[in-house]
Order: C-alpha cells, then structure tokens, then sequence
C-alpha cells in the first residue's frame, strides 16, 4: 500500500470512530493502560474513546505553566487532562488529521468551559507549530500510524524548548528508534 492510500485508510477510520458513540468498556481500557479513575473523572467522559495504549503524561508529567502539545489527539483526553495539569497560566494544545475528530474536540472544549485548549489540523509529519515552543510533546498510539517516523520525531524535537521533554506510549515492531535517542536520549532539549 501506498503512504498517501495509508494515510488515507487511517484518516477515514479515525473519522468514522468521531462521528460514533463512545465505546462503553472505555473507562475499563484507559484504567488497564495507566489513566487513573481520579484522571477518567476530571475530563468531560466523551473525551475519553478507549484508544489508548498507555499513559504518556505518567512519563512527561506536565506542570504548572507549562505548553503541552499532543499528537493525534483525538477528542482531546489527554489535552484536557494537561491542560488541567498546566493551569490557566499553562496552554495544551491539540493535533490530529481528522477535521471530525478536531471537530468533536472543540465542542467538548467549549461546552465544558476549557480556556487553556486550543486543537489544530495537521499530520505529526509536519506539526502547526513553532519551533522551540513546546515544554511537554505527548503521543498516545499515534506515531506508529506514521509512514516517516523518523519525521515525526525530527518534528517533535524542532518543536521542544531546550530542556524539552517527550512523553510516548506507542506499539512498535523491531523498528528501532534513531541512533542519536539510543545513544542519549537527554541529549534532546538539553
């Protein structure tokens, strides 16, 4: 298959789960994957789609003040759960390449009053935003969607502040990552 037929496929699937309803056994997963039950409770519950495969911000921890930027972001868990973390003084942004799941987010954001949230169109091959202005990059199951992964994390390292850091939880088959993070992966935003 073709990268443009991949992505392509993945965007429409994605699209589909945006437009359904919430899988009921969600909470269940995202507890099984490390998302405690007092995170599951302080996000809007149809955030919240079970698609997980672990809890990034337990590796990163965004703090106070903090921008937080989440890759393929879905309906927004894991922003609204940073930018609870962040606070008013802090910013979590939002990215995905499914206008109905950026579309579905913004609603949450906005009927629950989020003000330090902002979601944005875009691959996480080239990710809408600046350089060096992310503290925290966070990806949940998304990268290994990603035909140019080594992209996705030349993207993810443009966009750290020094002193940076990067939260993933993500499947990965006998690929290894780039010899430069293996070497020393504090290297990165040092």
């Amino acid at each position: 298959m073709e990268k443009n037929e991949i992505k392509t496929v993945v965007t429409e699937f994605y699209s589909e789960i945006a437009k359904g309803s919430n899988n009921s056994e969600k909470d269940d997963i995202s507890k099984s994957i490390g998302y405690s039950q007092e995170d599951l409770n302080s996000i809007p519950n149809e955030a919240n789609l079970g698609l997980g495969c672990g809890n990034p911000q337990k590796i990163a921890e965004p703090q106070k003040g903090e921008i937080v930027v989440d890759l393929g972001c879905g309906r927004g868990m894991d922003v609204f759960l940073a930018s609870k973390k962040v606070g008013n003084d802090g910013m979590a942004i939002g990215i995905d390449m499914t206008y109905d799941m950026l579309s579905r987010a913004r609603e949450i954001a906005k009927k629950n009053d989020f003000k330090n949230v902002d979601f944005r169109l875009g691959e996480i091959e080239n990710i809408p935003v600046g350089d060096n202005l992310a503290d925290v990059v966070l990806s949940n199951c998304v990268i290994n969607l990603s035909t140019d992964k080594q992209r996705v994390y030349d993207e993810i390292f443009r966009i750290l502040k020094p002193g940076g850091r990067f939260g993933i939880s993500d499947i990965t088959l006998d690929i290894p990552l780039p010899n430069e993070v293996v070497e020393d992966p504090r290297m990165y935003g040092s």
